[in-house]
């Protein structure tokens, strides 16, 4: 059985970024995604881009599910965004609570998640498919795992249908919060969100930031080969499909792709697979 996909971008700030978007798209079609979704920068910086981007999978026939950010925003902001993407046909959205841009201090109306859901609820029903993220190593900020647990609980009990995970290496930070999210009686799906990997010092950097581990042995091995970038990239293939093949095993529900505008990893990663055309 096919397991299901998404894959997400993050929408060009130029007019070539976006015919290179719309090529990498193309090729990615073909492993028929059960949608393409689209960040939204911090407070709202790439709205514009976002509906663009989106509006224009829209057109393509895809299914698209912009992300929406709470934090900076009021709710009448918020509400006039629903209702435009409802007039669009858009029938997902990966609610989020967001990052401030530096230097803004308005924190919004809604200053959580879960709050984003239940106003989406209030406002729209049952329109949309609500997605919202999971963190198997937990959120960087939580004060413990278990507050973090129950933040994803709020989170599902308000109204969400569905989640994606912060990427992550190791299976069993995966499973441990699955089973953990049982406990709770959690019962929505919970997609890996899974990080191709190209380049080891951006990964690095962007991991370090974002507070997903790399473990040990893979940074030792990665740092082994210096400025080989094919053995880099040979060696991250390698990791990245043992990864999905044991999540999948596991009876992960799907596969959520952060391709970073680039058509080629997911590719590779999905050809080892046996997954699409």
């Amino acid at each position: 059985m096919t397991p299901n996909l998404s894959i997400e971008f993050f929408p060009p700030q130029t007019p070539e970024g976006a015919d290179k978007l719309r090529v990498v798209r193309q090729k990615l079609a073909v492993l028929k995604p059960e949608f393409f979704s689209v960040t939204f920068g911090a407070g709202g910086t790439t709205q514009d881009r976002t509906f663009d981007t989106v509006f224009e999978i829209r057109s393509e026939g895809h299914e698209a599910a912009p992300h929406l950010s709470c934090i900076g925003s009021t709710r009448e902001h918020i509400r006039e965004i629903l209702h435009r993407y409802r007039d669009a046909g858009i029938r997902r959205i990966v609610a989020l609570r967001g990052d401030l841009p530096s230097g803004v201090g308005f924190a919004g109306e809604l200053r959580y998640a879960n709050e984003l859901v239940e106003f989406i609820r209030a406002e729209t029903g049952d329109h949309f498919h609500i997605e919202v993220a999971a963190y198997p190593e937990y959120h960087p900020q939580a004060r413990s795992p278990r507050d973090d647990l129950l933040a994803f609980q709020r989170k599902v009990a308000a109204g969400a249908d569905s989640a994606i995970t912060q990427y992550f290496y190791n299976p069993d930070a995966y499973l441990h919060f699955r089973d953990e999210c049982d406990k709770l009686g959690i019962t929505v799906p919970i997609v890996p969100g899974i990080m191709p990997i190209v380049s080891f010092s951006k990964l690095a950097r962007f991991s370090d930031a974002c507070g997903a581990e790399i473990p040990r042995w893979m940074r030792r091995k990665f740092e082994s080969f210096g400025d080989d970038s094919d053995s880099i990239r040979a060696f991250g293939l390698d990791v990245v499909t043992g990864l999905c093949e044991k999540l999948l095993a596991a009876g992960a529900p799907g596969l959520h792709f952060y391709c970073m505008n680039q058509s080629g990893p997911t590719l590779a990663l999905c050809e080892r697979l046996g997954i699409g055309a």
